[in-house]
């Protein structure tokens, strides 16, 4: 499977913005990149070699959040039970899918979701 380019450009730019957030840090579990906080994921990134579709998974707690996201094409609540907590998974490689700004805000109420208070309060004195 060749990657899409401006899938991976957006990939990049998104998982950049993830990773810039306090406290964050990137683990590889099951073979997958995901951004953590406090030991937590907050975004699951998936891989960038061409083996599976490009996509990101966020939780989206605010209803009107989680509405946009899943009218995104392709996206679906996450498997294993997690759309039920409210995480979302979006290909991005679909035509119409979220623009990298947009899937950042998303990144960031996930984090906001996930993220102890001190570094909320972090994030917005920046």
């Amino acid at each position: 499977m060749t990657v899409d380019r401006n899938a991976l450009k957006k990939w990049e730019k998104v998982r950049q913005f993830a990773l810039g957030l306090p406290g964050a840090t990137e683990e590889f579990p099951w073979g997958e990149a995901v951004a953590k906080v406090n030991r937590k994921v907050f975004v699951f990134l998936g891989v960038d070699d061409g083996s599976h579709p490009l996509g990101v998974t966020v939780k989206l707690t605010d209803e009107t959040a989680h509405a946009h996201a899943m009218a995104s094409p392709g996206a679906e609540p996450t498997g294993y039970g997690l759309g039920k907590a409210g995480w979302v998974s979006l290909p991005l490689q679909e035509k119409g899918a979220p623009s990298a700004e947009l899937l950042c805000d998303w990144v960031e109420e996930s984090y906001r979701t996930i993220a102890p208070q001190r570094l909320i309060a972090e994030l917005d004195a920046r």
